[in-house]
């Protein structure tokens, strides 16, 4: 009876033994593992213009990526041609005034404008500091949800009811493109100030376009 009472006791306490071994050895190499995750492997990062290309870390080269938002092509175009494409607006709305007949057409117009006067300024200040002998390669670009020479000469002569209807139909349909011209350029471009910008142009105009359609 003492004999087996021994001999478990030396099994159970072999057993231990073994299970702190194998704790030991799971916490080194869960260390181990954490270690090369962190290190990861070298990444050449090109030099600039007449410097050598340099070898980074995972990590150095994952912060240096982070904090890099200079501006690429793709910003540079949507400053661009968000510009022209608000001024478009501000065209229309400034006939508002004298040739919509609902009130609320009016009170719409005045707010369109207020919004896209100063993201005007904006993106021009915006330019004045990063597009600097600066082409974005895509400023002949076909913009989407711009109005017609001939669209904008049938609303400068249309009044009343006839002006709301074709007012509406026609911002509608470019905010809808500036919509698209925010999404893509928050895909393809690399500025904060730019996605931050492209943001507000989302907010703003889904909103709007959700009460045109409530007053067609």
């Amino acid at each position: 009876m003492l004999f087996r009472r021994a001999s478990r006791a030396s099994i159970a306490m072999a057993s231990s033994a073994v299970l702190a071994v194998l704790a030991v050895g799971g916490c080194d190499s869960g260390s181990d593992a954490k270690s090369a995750a962190a290190s990861g492997p070298s990444v050449i990062a090109p030099g600039k213009p007449g410097e050598a290309n340099r070898t980074l870390s995972a990590q150095d080269a994952a912060e240096q990526h982070a904090d890099d938002d200079s501006p690429n092509s793709a910003d540079l175009s949507y400053a661009r041609m968000m510009i022209e494409h608000h001024t478009q607006a501000l065209e229309m709305t400034e006939l508002a005034p004298k040739h919509a007949e609902s009130t609320k057409v009016k009170r719409l117009a005045e707010r369109i404008s207020a919004a896209q006067g100063p993201e005007i300024a904006a993106m021009k200040s915006w330019l004045k500091t990063h597009g600097k002998g600066k082409s974005s390669g895509h400023e002949h670009a076909t913009m989407p949800g711009m109005a017609t020479e001939a669209q904008l000469t049938k609303l400068r002569a249309a009044e009343g009811k006839a002006f709301d209807e074709l007012f509406l139909k026609l911002m509608i349909t470019h905010h809808e493109g500036a919509i698209t011209m925010a999404t893509d350029v928050k895909a393809q471009g690399n500025n904060v100030q730019i996605d931050e910008m492209a943001d507000d142009v989302i907010a703003q105009q889904t909103s709007e376009i959700t009460r045109m359609r409530d007053m067609s």
